[in-house]
């Protein structure tokens, strides 16, 4: 037994891994809810641990993280996904056009059916006639557009759909899904009596880490739409299918290598296809959701490039469903504090990620030297570079923040707007060391063509 453990110790030695395990998470969970209180003290920025932040960032990371599992399922399958833009908007159109006549569950089935639509155009394109998996992302997203546009002119500024509220640019309210809350913690009811608010209470004291706890579980607990108590199951649900089921399995084979797989019996061809279209089906959702809960209508622009982002958090979470959403709630907290708490909230942020990209500097540090001994071909003196490269990297960025933060006291609105970009920017430049996409991902295949 010892002998085994030793290996293993070896092998985290030599390639500067260690797995994570529950406890671990949970004790990062805790450093930065305690981290972020202490920046909420330290700058006064109470929104930034506020249930209706946490809310809205809930809110805002739901149609982030559908359309990344839609990216993971296509990827995972080995087909390159970049029209999650285009599907998702197809989903919101298909969706409010459904969902102001038939109901809202309607219109989300509508605008699941809507973004399959769109899935399947692409694995014609790039499955069955080899066309290019950018190019054809990049013309599912075009072709999204115009056509929404279009139908958006010819129907919802005419008829029925005018008199209720439609117009060239937008359609007719779409009446909301039900929400849920918490009873007894966060005042929900049960039959006909209110409960008190204690979450609520604990909140309003502004204590330290006690109180941002309460904030950020009431946060999670009233007033949740349905819609987003099931877009979150699909994440453990997209776990369990592709990683212990023999349909997943199938879908990851032919993302590492479809002639292998085809060689076991695997239809190919089948696998991405069903990949391609759930990934459509997962886009089309997202969209949905923005149409019935994050607002209550289809507005042109909508989506507002929450498919790239999507993408970004789907690379973040390395292909994975867990990491795609972490990565998701991160992008929609930015995006929180630019509609709930502004430029005080967004400069308390920059002390927060100047402390964060400290951590991540001395972990660089703690990698490079369980690597330097075995520095001793090219690859491990590569990894070795790259550990140092993001040690210095992370100080100068971390250096810069904090600069920025005691030199002001407020972020200027423009650049308030940009945080969500930014942050997807700077954590993919972080995490690029880390990545492994599936091995032959946007690979051209061809069934019979095994050499």
């Amino acid at each position: 037994m010892s002998a085994v453990t030793e290996t293993v110790a070896a092998k985290q030695a030599a390639n500067g891994k260690i797995r994570l395990r529950w406890p671990h998470y949970l004790l990062i969970t805790s450093g930065l809810l305690v981290l972020l209180s202490l920046v909420r003290v330290i700058d006064d920025a109470d929104p930034v641990t506020s249930s209706g932040t946490v809310s809205a960032a809930l809110r805002l990371a739901v149609p982030i993280f559908l359309a990344g599992l839609g990216g993971l399922w296509s990827e995972r399958s080995g087909v390159i996904n970049i029209g999650l833009e285009g599907m998702m908007i197809l989903g919101t159109w298909t969706g409010a056009w459904a969902g102001y006549q038939w109901g809202p569950w309607i219109g989300v089935l509508a605008g699941i059916i809507g973004g399959a639509l769109g899935g399947l155009l692409h694995a014609i394109a790039t499955v069955s006639f080899g066309v290019d998996h950018i190019v054809s992302g990049v013309a599912i997203n075009i072709l999204g557009l115009g056509l929404t546009q279009f139908l958006a002119g010819l129907i919802f500024d005419t008829g029925q759909a005018k008199a209720l509220g439609g117009g060239p640019r937008q359609s007719p309210p779409v009446d909301p899904i039900m929400t849920l809350t918490l009873p007894v913690l966060s005042g929900g009811k049960i039959g006909g009596w209110q409960s008190p608010d204690w979450l609520g209470s604990l909140e309003n004291h502004h204590w330290f880490a006690v109180s941002d706890a309460a904030g950020i579980v009431r946060g999670l607990t009233s007033d949740m739409s349905l819609l987003t108590l099931v877009s979150l199951l699909l994440v453990p649900l997209s776990f369990l299918i592709l990683w212990r089921t023999p349909f997943g399995l199938r879908i990851r084979s032919c993302g590492e290598d479809p002639y292998a797989a085809e060689s076991l019996g695997v239809q190919v061809y089948r696998m991405k296809y069903a990949a391609v279209v759930i990934s459509g089906a997962f886009s089309g959702l997202a969209g949905a959701f923005l149409v019935t809960v994050a607002a209550p209508l289809y507005q042109d622009g909508q989506t507002n490039g929450r498919g790239f982002i999507g993408l970004a958090a789907m690379i973040f979470g390395n292909w994975r469903p867990g990491g795609l959403a972490a990565g998701s709630l991160l992008f929609g907290y930015t995006d929180a504090m630019n509609v709930r708490g502004g430029g005080q909230s967004v400069h308390a942020l920059l002390l927060f990620v100047a402390i964060l990209l400290i951590g991540v500097a001395l972990w660089q540090g703690v990698r490079a030297n369980r690597l330097r001994p075995q520095a001793v071909t090219d690859l491990a003196r590569r990894e070795l570079r790259n550990a140092y490269l993001g040690a210095v990297l992370a100080l100068v960025s971390a250096a810069g923040l904090l600069v920025w933060f005691m030199m002001s006291e407020i972020v200027p609105g423009e650049l308030v707007s940009f945080t969500p970009h930014l942050t997807t920017l700077l954590v993919l430049a972080l995490a690029s060391q880390r990545l492994r996409m599936p091995a032959a991902n946007g690979l051209q295949y061809r069934r019979g063509e095994a050499r």
